[in-house]
């Protein structure tokens, strides 16, 4: 939500005014109305008080006849938001909101004066002048946050911002009329589908290129580097000479990066049998069948282009299966970006079925991709041509799951273990103690030359869990700079000291397993940056 939202609605209420040629006082009521009625369909957020406070000074000097101000408006919204709610001073999103506008407002306009100075058409110089402005503005607050630079944002509202004037207004008439007309409600969110698909798109696509973000240190350190850089580059830009270097610089580094994080050549690596996808924090693992080009996955991710995006460096076009090992968001939040555009087999769950709402989501989604929703238990076996999963666990599931107990979802986590031409992969999900005692206490054998490491790494496993698979490989799905502290050292530690190789996806990206030239050879593990096999890694 942003102060272009509001001015969308405003505008668009003050342009029919003005063609029923309604006086100002009487299009500055109308704008007010609409105002007031946006808000309470959005809901007070910081962001949607801002632009509302905003929006209300500006139509109140409207109201009264003198010229609209914006930068007092804006002054004025965030002077009085704070005497009113003092704790959106801490308020991330308040804080990028108003930097925005404030962006907005104070540099977009000069960046359009310079850029019609050097010939670029005025429709192209507004288009660009805005992301630009807001991007350069809020990139340091966004590193101190997320400990990240993204690389893309400025393309991705490029992309976005032709579609989000006709998506604002024909969502909000057709929430606006649904209460008394049903039939004209669908046809308006009907109209509005194609830009929402857009919006959507553009963010997944955004999203999921490789190298979209840059590491970068976080916290206020993190943000004050940056504002220093952006301030630097800003005043280096005003001297010509400079200007070449920063274009020799910028062209340089495209040269570099494009070849090696966003195409890196040699990927995926010939023969590969088990990847686990670098979705951030949460699993994805791709487990290759005999047939080009289909596979099993289990677990997707928190988010569909990321997952998506893997699947497509991978060659699948095929989903013989999708299991959810359980029903956390780290672990099925990518599911509409796994099912896009690939045949699917089937989704299976486990025999726990909640937290509720997330499932109703997973039901959703695979209704709509319509593949078959499909249940595994305990002593289950799947076989596809190169490819065996047994289903270990787990051992036991109550008749009723607290959904808001973390712990207790994570235990009801599908237990597998692969056969894959690399040898038996365990794949735990995130089962912590209670489900790994239990297993432990079956008595099942656990043995595998390859380990995904539950919950990434987590402290909540057992010693005698994590080496009775006597694993040479242990794979750790874990999301850079998160803030659990996964993977937990001791865990690391225990595995190393017991003769197994750790790698880790925050550390290496995409990882994949990949079999020998010939059946002496033993598998090695390739890093997608590094897509050379190196026969020494085991």
């Amino acid at each position: 939500m942003s102060g272009t939202n509001v001015a969308i609605v405003c505008g668009a209420v003050l342009l029919l005014a003005r063609l029923a040629r309604a006086g100002p006082r009487t299009a500055a009521v109308l704008a007010a109305l609409a105002l007031v009625g946006f808000v309470v369909l959005a809901r007070p957020s910081p962001s949607v008080l801002r632009a509302a406070v905003m929006g209300g000074v500006t139509v109140l000097a409207l109201a009264v006849g003198r010229r609209r101000s914006v930068v007092p408006a804006l002054s004025a919204a965030v002077v009085v938001l704070l005497l009113v709610d003092p704790g959106l001073a801490t308020d991330p999103g308040f804080a990028l909101s108003v930097l925005a506008t404030g962006a907005l407002v104070l540099l977009a306009p000069g960046l359009v004066t310079r850029m019609r100075a050097r010939g670029v058409p005025p429709g192209v110089a507004e288009a660009l002048a805005v992301p630009v402005a807001a991007h350069v503005v809020t990139a340091p607050v966004i590193a101190g946050l997320s400990g990240e630079v993204s690389l893309v944002a400025v393309v991705a509202n490029l992309l976005a911002a032709p579609a989000v004037a006709p998506v604002t207004v024909l969502g909000v008439l057709a929430a606006a009329v649904a209460p008394w007309w049903t039939g004209g409600a669908h046809a308006l969110v009907w109209l509005a589908g194609p830009g929402v698909s857009w919006l959507v798109w553009v963010a997944r696509r955004c999203a999921a290129v490789p190298g979209a973000t840059l590491a970068w240190p976080g916290g206020v350190l993190g943000a004050l580097v940056l504002a220093g850089v952006v301030v630097l580059v800003a005043i280096a830009l005003r001297w010509r000479r400079l200007r070449a270097v920063v274009a020799a610089v910028l062209v340089g580094a495209l040269l570099v990066l494009v070849p090696t994080r966003v195409a890196p050549l040699g990927w995926p690596p010939a023969r590969w049998s088990v990847v686990a996808c670098d979705v951030g924090q949460g699993d994805a693992l791709v487990l290759a069948t005999g047939e080009p080009g289909r596979a099993v996955l289990v677990d997707v991710g928190p988010e569909a282009g990321v997952v998506d995006a893997c699947l497509a460096r991978l060659g699948v076009r095929s989903l013989a299966l999708v299991v959810l090992t359980h029903l956390h968001a780290d672990h099925v939040g990518g599911l509409a970006g796994a099912l896009a555009g690939r045949t699917v087999g089937g989704v299976a769950l486990g025999p726990a079925r909640e937290p509720a709402d997330t499932l109703a989501q997973v039901v959703r989604r695979v209704g709509a991709a319509r593949a078959p929703l499909v249940g595994l238990g305990r002593g289950t076996v799947l076989r596809w041509p190169g490819l065996v999963l047994e289903v270990l666990g787990p051992v036991r599931t109550p008749a009723h799951v607290d959904g808001e107990d973390g712990a207790a979802v994570n235990d009801t986590s599908v237990v597998l273990r692969a056969h894959t031409p690399v040898g038996r992969v365990l794949l735990p999900g995130d089962a912590e103690l209670a489900s790994q005692s239990s297993l432990l206490g079956t008595g099942a054998d656990l043995h595998a030359e390859i380990l995904k490491v539950p919950h990434h790494g987590s402290r909540s496993s057992l010693p005698g869990f994590l080496t009775a698979a006597r694993s040479s490989l242990a794979l750790v799905s874990v999301g850079r700079g998160n803030t659990y502290g996964h993977p937990n050292p001791q865990v690391v530690g225990l595995l190393q000291r017991s003769g197994t190789l750790v790698r880790r996806t925050d550390e290496s990206g995409d990882l994949a397993v990949v079999a020998g030239a010939d059946v002496r050879e033993r598998p090695s593990v390739v890093a997608r940056g590094d897509p050379r096999p190196d026969p020494r890694r085991r």
